[in-house]
């Protein structure tokens, strides 16, 4: 024999209050940090494979060559155009934005640099001599400023120091 069961006409209703409190926590708390977290992003671009290969016709292949004892500034065809050496054992940024500065004066229309840091470079050092070639700080009325240097910023390898 089958037995029937009966079925009820009153429905229960599906209790959502606790989900809606919590979207309601979870949603403020991510807008909330989302103020905290900002980030910036910054294109680089890889040096050309054989020297002079973007454009033979530019005057100027800059790079800048972070060493342990020193940053040297070079022209990829024409040598060594300064080396700026370490001041109590730390490599001198402020030193660096002035030689690019002049540069920038020499060289208006040139926009792109390339920082070749050796193997053990850490990155902290990296960074500020990629602000120092790119930026330099305007301080006018009261407020700071950022001028541009050389933005188009390549990375490589340091080539090793001949003994």
């Amino acid at each position: 024999m089958r037995r029937r069961r009966k079925v009820s006409s009153e429905g229960h209703d599906l209790e959502v209050t606790p989900f809606i409190n919590l979207m309601v926590v979870l949603v403020t708390f991510f807008l909330g940090s989302a103020a905290f977290f900002s980030r910036s992003v910054m294109e680089l671009s890889i040096p050309p494979a054989v020297a002079g290969s973007a454009n033979p016709s530019e005057a100027l292949q800059l790079e800048v060559t972070i060493r342990k004892d020193a940053i040297e500034v070079g022209d990829r065809n024409g040598g060594l155009i300064q080396r700026i050496a370490n001041k109590n054992g730390a490599h001198d940024f402020k030193g660096l934005n002035e030689i690019m500065k002049q540069l920038k004066a020499r060289f208006p229309d040139k926009l792109d640099a390339t920082v070749l840091a050796e193997p053990d470079t850490s990155y902290q050092t990296l960074v500020d001599a990629m602000d120092a070639t790119r930026t330099f700080a305007v301080v006018s009325a009261g407020s700071v400023r950022y001028g541009d240097l050389f933005p188009n910023v390549s990375l490589g390898d340091a080539p090793v120091r001949a003994q």
